[in-house]
């Protein structure tokens, strides 16, 4: 994976320099070899910031780590950017699989009785031979399938995906990506209340409530 690094008012050794080529080759191995990334070091009053851009063949990966040390803020980054990936990898995966046909319930199957040797047919007192007994059928059982079992969603409680302070619509972007969340709800400074989630292809939509 091709890595372009930007520093801004800070120094990348080459130690960090190897750490972050090293933490992008595992996540170049979950998009592909043809994804390229662009890595920002900065620093701001006491605190380091590293901004992290991925860009896949239909993906697009922003990771932002803050921490006192770059190496630490490289770290925090680097993990957000690899969930993000093997959270795509594994929605593609699981659209090109097919759904899996019924399993249909069949009957055991019916024990049949070991045919007996014809008999010869006996004498009666008389002397007359008896009616020889017709041999009895086989009756083959068939089963129906179940009716299939319906699991009731399980329903859980989080306010974690509601934005506390008013956000703009690229601050709201960047939010969803440092909580790692698929939803986020959120209101500006005019007081519009918008609804940010991914879709299954990866992508960001932004709807907005009347």
């Amino acid at each position: 994976m091709e890595v372009e690094f930007t520093a801004r008012q800070v120094k990348i050794s080459k130690a960090l320099r190897a750490h972050a080529e090293e933490g992008m080759e595992r996540i170049g191995l979950i998009l592909g070899k043809s994804a390229n990334a662009s890595i920002t070091f900065s620093a701001q009053r006491h605190m380091q910031i590293v901004e992290l851009m991925v860009q896949g063949r239909a993906q697009k990966i922003a990771a932002t780590g803050r921490a006192t040390t770059l190496a630490a803020a490289l770290k925090e980054a680097m993990d957000h950017a690899e969930n993000q990936a093997r959270r795509y990898r594994d929605r593609r995966m699981g659209s090109k699989r097919l759904p899996k046909d019924e399993k249909i319930m069949t009957a055991p199957p019916v024990a049949r009785p070991k045919a007996r040797p014809p008999q010869p047919p006996a004498d009666d007192a008389e002397g007359k031979p008896s009616r020889a007994t017709k041999p009895r059928a086989s009756i083959a059982v068939h089963s129906f399938p179940a009716r299939p079992t319906i699991v009731e969603p399980h329903i859980l409680k989080n306010g974690e995906a509601i934005a506390l302070k008013p956000l703009t619509i690229e601050e709201a972007v960047k939010e969803a990506e440092f909580r790692d969340r698929d939803l986020l709800i959120f209101r500006t400074s005019s007081g519009d209340t918008f609804v940010l989630h991914r879709r299954r292809d990866g992508q960001m939509e932004l709807v907005e409530i009347p």
